[in-house]
């Protein structure tokens, strides 16, 4: 028996609400220089992206 279902039609069907976000934040080290925290958030709506702390 023949396959009904590809792995296409399979990938068409799941549709993500979800939403990643690269978040990049600057800490000031003791010695006056920069560094950069980074993290991936995953919302599930974008107009909630002012929320993040």
């Amino acid at each position: 028996m023949a396959k009904t279902q590809t792995f296409g039609d399979k990938a068409k069907k799941q549709k993500s609400t979800v939403v990643n976000v690269k978040v990049v934040k600057t800490v000031k080290s003791s010695n006056g220089s920069y560094k950069f925290n980074e993290k991936f958030v995953r919302l599930d709506d974008i107009s909630k992206i002012n929320t993040i702390n």
